[in-house]
C-alpha cells in the first residue's frame, strides 16, 4: 500500500475545495493518502493520524498545504526520516515553499514520474542542559533562539566553541541558525546570506550591548554552547518560532549539525538567489 502524508494549515478556505480534490486524485493513481486533522477536516475525511504520529505509517511522500511554518513544523515532524516533502505556498511569503498551488499536480505528476529535483537541508540538532542533565533536544531547520521575554531588560550570555570562550556579552538574543535560516530571523537581525549548501552554523546575536560583536560564521561540525548567565525564569529557548521552553539561570544550550536532513521536492530549476530576489527583492535598486 502506497501512502501520502498530508499536512495542512488551519484557517485557509481553499482547502475546502482543494482537498477533497486532492485525495481523490491520488486514489485515482493508488496512493493512500494519509491525512492529519487539519486536513482531514477539509477533506471530510473521519480517519486522521496525529501530525506526529504520520512518520509511523511509513509514507513515500508528506504533502504540505500552507505557508514556511507549516513547512517548519512538518520538517520537524519527519526529521528523523528520509521522506521528502513536497511544500505548496498558501501563505504570504513563501520563502521556502516554492511550488505554487497552481503547480501542485504537475509538480505531483513529475514526482510520480521521478522527474522532480530534490533539494537536501541541513537541519541543527540543539540539546538543552540544565544542572547536568539534558532535560529536552529538539531537530530545526531555520533555527534556535535564546532570547528574554516581555521585560525590558537584556540577558547575559557566554558562547563557547568546542569548548573555547568566543564572548561574553549582554543582549535581547542569540540566533543559531543553519544556512537555511540565515534568511530568516537571522537576517532580520543583520546576520549574514549563507547559501543553503554551504557546511556552517551562524550566531547572531540580537541587540547586544557592544558595538564591535558581529553575527558569526563556523563551520558546521563545531559544537556550539550558549550559556544564560543573567535574567533567570524570563529568558526563552524557541525552535524554528514555534515551540517555546522557559530557561533558567545557568541553562546551557548545546547546537551542532544535525545528522539528519530535511528533503525538499522541487520541480522547476528555480536557484536560491531567484528566490531571493522574487521573495524579498534582494539587489533591487
Amino acid at each position: 500500500m502506497r501512502r501520502i502524508a498530508i499536512i495542512s494549515k488551519p484557517q485557509k478556505e481553499e482547502l475546502a475545495t482543494l482537498l477533497p480534490e486532492l485525495v481523490l486524485w491520488l486514489r485515482s493513481r493508488g496512493f493512500t493518502p494519509v491525512l492529519d486533522p487539519v486536513s482531514g477536516n477539509y477533506a471530510l475525511e473521519k480517519n486522521t493520524v496525529p501530525r506526529a504520529e504520520l512518520p509511523r505509517e511509513s509514507p513515500e511522500l508528506v504533502i504540505v498545504l500552507g505557508g514556511d511554518g507549516t513547512l517548519l513544523a512538518a520538517a520537524r515532524v519527519f526529521a528523523k526520516t528520509s521522506v521528502p516533502i513536497l511544500s505548496v505556498n498558501l501563505g504570504s511569503l513563501g520563502f521556502l515553499t516554492e511550488v505554487r498551488l497552481s503547480e501542485l499536480y504537475s509538480t505531483l505528476q513529475g514526482w510520480c514520474e521521478n522527474c522532480c529535483a530534490i533539494d537536501t537541508r541541513v537541519l541543527l540538532h540543539s540539546e538543552l542542559w540544565r544542572e547536568g542533565q539534558k532535560l529536552a533536544e529538539h531537530e530545526a531547520l531555520n533555527d534556535v533562539v535564546v532570547a528574554k521575554g516581555a521585560i525590558a531588560r537584556m540577558v547575559n550570555f557566554t558562547i563557547r566553541l568546542d569548548g573555547q570562550l568566543v564572548a561574553a556579552f549582554r543582549a535581547d538574543g542569540v540566533i543559531v541558525s543553519t544556512p537555511t535560516g540565515s534568511t530568516a530571523y537571522s537576517l532580520a537581525a543583520n546576520g549574514p546570506i549563507v547559501v543553503p549548501n554551504v557546511d556552517a552554523l551562524v550566531v547572531t546575536p540580537v541587540c547586544p550591548h557592544l558595538l564591535t560583536l558581529r553575527p558569526l560564521v563556523v563551520r558546521g561540525d563545531t559544537n556550539l554552547s550558549v550559556c544564560v548567565e543573567g535574567v533567570p525564569d524570563q529568558t526563552y529557548l524557541t525552535v524554528d518560532g514555534q515551540e517555546a521552553v522557559p530557561l533558567r539561570l545557568g541553562d546551557e544550550l548545546r547546537c551542532r549539525r544535525s545528522e539528519h536532513h530535511v528533503r525538499l521536492v522541487r520541480m522547476g530549476s528555480t536557484g536560491f538567489f531567484d528566490v531571493l530576489r522574487s521573495k524579498l527583492k534582494w539587489g533591487e535598486r
